[in-house]
């Protein structure tokens, strides 16, 4: 049974979120009105999913408590409630990694349907993470990225990059012999949608440090990294 906390002030909403979700077969471990009961409650609770209200009832936002938990609490998913979405918003949701968006007045089906693609998302998300623990990608003779240390070797030699140059290898090894396009790319290493010349200029530089071409552009499509076959 997939757990859900709610964080939304307005009484009726949450009693009506509540019900709705019990009928569908979640459980609500509890219903918070307040930023600051949030951020302690939740790390206690270790919900599968959080629906937070942006607006809450003391002087700390949801967007906030949505930061905090994505340091105390990163595999928890959160789903905003609003009745509105602006830029600051937006900059938020994309900075603590939120799932996404359920609008007021809330619709019965949407809100089941997006449950149903972040729980998906979710079973996902920890099959990869699974999967990865074991996992070194090979990319050249001497080129290795292990997985589960997030760490790039030539041979036995850490080899020491940039955050999101790393973060550049590490996503195109988790979807290794795969196609990644550039907009993913953005998202997964800088948050935000980058254009071609950031992204291209991050790669080159990649490639000169390595002395290697172990990634490849793949025209019109995005990038890839191909495992090295020994």
């Amino acid at each position: 049974m997939s757990k859900i906390v709610i964080v939304e002030d307005e009484l009726i909403a949450a009693e009506y979120l509540k019900e709705l979700l019990e009928k569908q077969g979640f459980e609500v471990l509890d219903v918070i009105d307040s930023g600051r009961e949030a951020i302690e409650r939740i790390v206690v609770l270790q919900p599968d999913i959080v629906l937070m209200d942006i607006m809450l009832k003391d002087n700390i936002s949801g967007s906030e408590v949505a930061l905090h938990l994505k340091v105390k609490a990163p595999k928890i998913a959160i789903l905003f409630l609003t009745a509105y979405t602006d830029e600051e918003s937006v900059s938020y949701a994309i900075d603590a990694n939120c799932y996404g968006y359920l609008m007021k007045p809330y619709n019965e089906k949407e809100i089941v349907n997006t449950l149903k693609v972040v729980l998906a998302r979710l079973k996902e998300e920890a099959f990869k993470t699974q999967e990865y623990d074991s996992k070194v990608v090979l990319l050249s003779e001497t080129l290795s990225f292990d997985l589960k240390k997030r760490k790039l070797f030539r041979k036995t030699e850490e080899l020491k990059l940039g955050k999101n140059a790393l973060r550049v290898i590490e996503v195109l090894c988790q979807n290794s012999n795969a196609v990644v396009s550039k907009e993913q790319l953005s998202m997964e290493v800088w948050g935000e949608k980058k254009n071609s010349i950031t992204i291209r200029t991050q790669i080159y530089r990649i490639r000169a440090f390595l002395g290697e071409d172990i990634i490849k552009n793949v025209s019109s499509q995005g990038y890839i990294i191909n495992e090295y076959d020994a």
